[in-house]
């Protein structure tokens, strides 16, 4: 049977960076918990729990200090506020389009525009929406639509704002954008379909259209996956949604020559890989029986060595696997051909009745046994996924084993992979040490298997997460928006953060309200801060951020502290010729006149005082419209001292 697959099919970017986010925090040794399902996949999610991810409904079932992974889907503000006020540590795996919508709901909110959805009401995605909004509209289909229209027609006089569902059909969108364009005169449509979706769902309907069988692979609970399916029965009269290959009974593909093959953006791609297998391996059958001549043949056929065949484990001994081959030899896997682990034992490795792929290294016709070897076809097998990986840019995980000269090696699945330093995503000069042990995504870029060389980038797929995550924020970046950072680097006048993709500066006097002569008094490098966009140029790739909480007003809180009388406990924070300026509360500055800092004359400040000394001063004077303070030293020392006369004051 011929198969014709997708390209598009299997995990999108924003699915794989939520269970990445979650594998990653396994990797670290942490246990977390997934808000819901973060794959509608539950192969997946039972391999994540039994690594010690926990499944959790809601937020409120968070621990204190318990990274939470929010899944693609996303999740409303309130969720946000209450993991903060839990301390959980927010691992926000929110798709960059999903999120953009988030940002078109808040936004409609803010300009008291109504905002419609077009999507399924009960979708986790939607519902998460619906939080950052108010009021929100959601219509499933476009007669839906028509008819709340026709019952609203006051709905022609309001601002409105219309959105769809990322998984939306592409023609539901079309159709009801279409009766809201008629009804509603003051609109603003954003085209939020996924063009990873659209794409998905155009190739599979192309596909449908061709083929005799249309098998679509997914979760059921998917969205995604039933939109598929639907579009695929509209193009092909025999459609099956599968959740893997253990479905895809004989009967299913039964007389067919050509199948078309795709899946939801929540099936890995093993799973895509085993179901291609069993369709491709699946024979065309005539009335339920093969022919006995056929069979007979098969039986008869003699192995040669080197030849590729498919058995089946029929028993397993401690120094070797035996095999049915379907034919006159006896076949058996010596535990030196099973794999180069000395530890492993071969029911680790292979179960009775599993189908495995195997190698001939050599034929005894005499005693009737060939002698097959499954780590001599696995390792062929990885050398093809490695050479496919330079084609398909496919990005691979290994382990870093050893730092070598000019970078590091990683293994994956037992080949070595060579790292340039400047390919290991560190900065020049850094110590590659510190990646042994870790696990690593990488880019395989060059593969030479004559010579057993191949070469990868850690930097290539760091760069590209980093080139997503920068245009997910440039997308949805405005003035007042908080972003949680780290700080990168530090000069003089202020500090770089990191807010996911880009850099941006917070100036030295946006750092805090108290005055300070350097940002490392304050913050070091690698430290985390909640930072807000002061401003920002898209043009020139420039963000203006602060620190400092603006909600708060210094004078504010001077005036509701002290009045003129009282002594506070204040800091030198800069000597003058004429006097010392003192921070009286943080923001909030006063002076002292040379002549208030003694009791006797004094030729400079710098004679009593220096800069950081805390001392007590008395507030003798409060300009509310200018906004300055006098303070003096001089009106609470006790000793006696003969008054300055007018003209030296």
């Amino acid at each position: 049977m011929q198969v014709i697959e997708a390209k598009s099919a299997g995990f999108c970017y924003g699915v794989r960076r939520a269970v990445e986010l979650t594998e990653q925090a396994l990797d670290q040794g942490k246990r977390p918990a997934m808000l819901g399902p973060v794959i509608h996949n539950s192969a997946v999610i039972r391999q994540l729990c039994s690594r010690g991810a926990r499944l959790i409904q809601s937020p409120g079932e968070a621990r204190p200090g318990e990274p939470v992974v929010i899944r693609a889907h996303g999740e409303g503000e309130e969720t946000y506020r209450v993991l903060r006020d839990i301390g959980a540590e927010i691992l926000d795996g929110t798709c960059p389009h999903v999120r953009r919508i988030q940002e078109i709901a808040r936004q409609a909110a803010a300009e008291n525009r109504q905002l419609i959805l077009i999507g399924n009401p009960d979708h986790p995605e939607i519902r998460g929406i619906c939080g950052w909004g108010r009021n929100v509209l959601v219509f499933p289909t476009p007669e839906s639509v028509g008819d709340y229209l026709s019952e609203h027609p006051e709905m022609a006089g309001i601002p409105v704002t219309v959105a769809a569902q990322t998984t939306q059909i592409q023609e539901i969108w079309e159709s009801s954008l279409k009766i809201i364009k008629k009804q509603c005169t003051n609109l603003k449509k954003f085209d939020t379909i996924c063009s990873a979706t659209h794409k998905r769902q155009s190739e599979a309907a192309e596909i449908a259209a061709q083929v005799d069988v249309m098998v679509v692979v997914g979760d059921r609970q998917s969205a995604n996956s039933r939109h598929l399916f639907q579009l695929c029965q509209e193009q092909c009269s025999r459609v099956f949604l599968v959740e893997g290959a253990e479905e895809l009974t004989p009967d299913k593909l039964a007389g067919c020559r050509l199948a078309g093959l795709t899946a939801g953006a929540s099936t890995p791609a093993s799973i895509i890989k085993e179901v291609n297998k069993t369709m491709s391996e699946e024979k065309i059958m005539n009335e339920g029986t093969e022919n006995f001549a056929e069979m007979f043949e098969q039986y008869t056929n003699t192995l040669n060595t080197g030849d590729k065949v498919t058995g089946v484990v029929t028993a397993i001994t401690p120094t070797e696997v035996h095999v049915d081959l379907g034919c006159k030899q006896a076949g058996y896997i010596p535990m030196d051909q099973l794999t180069d682990d000395p530890d492993a034992k071969p029911e680790d490795i292979v179960k009775i009745g599993d189908q495995v792929e195997l190698y001939v290294i050599r034929v005894n016709d005499v005693e009737g046994y060939a002698t097959l070897s499954k780590k001599r076809l696995d390792a062929n097998k990885i050398w093809d996924v490695l050479e496919q990986a330079v084609e398909d840019k496919t990005v691979m995980e290994g382990v870093v084993s050893e730092e070598n000269k000019g970078g590091i090696v990683v293994f994956i699945k037992g080949v070595r992979v060579f790292v340039p330093a400047s390919q290991s995503g560190l900065p020049r000069g850094a110590d590659l040490s510190q990646l042994i042990k870790q696990k690593v995504q990488l880019r395989i870029t060059e593969v030479n298997r004559a010579r057993r060389r191949v070469v990868g980038s850690i930097r290539a797929v760091a760069y590209e997460a980093r080139q997503a995550a920068a245009a997910a924020l440039w997308e949805g970046i405005e003035v007042g928006k908080h972003y949680t950072g780290t700080v990168k680097s530090m000069t003089s006048y202020g500090v770089f953060v990191d807010i996911g993709g880009v850099d941006g500066m917070v100036h030295i006097s946006d750092l805090s309200w108290s005055r300070i002569k350097h940002p490392s008094e304050i913050v070091n490098v690698g430290d985390t801060l909640d930072v807000y966009v002061i401003s920002f140029d898209k043009e020139k790739k420039k963000i203006s951020l602060g620190v400092k909480d603006r909600s708060i007003n210094p004078w504010d809180t001077f005036m509701s502290t002290y009045k003129v009388g009282d002594v506070a406990n204040v800091k030198i924070v800069k000597l003058m010729t004429f006097g010392a300026f003192a921070e009286v509360v943080p923001g909030v500055d006063g002076l002292i006149h040379i002549s208030q800092i003694a009791d006797r004359r004094i030729e400079s400040p710098a004679e009593c005082l220096s800069e950081g000394q805390m001392v007590d001063a008395k507030i003798i004077e409060v300009d509310e419209d200018k906004k300055k303070i006098s303070l003096s030293i001089r009106a609470l020392l006790h000793a006696p001292a003969a008054e300055e006369s007018a003209d030296e004051e």
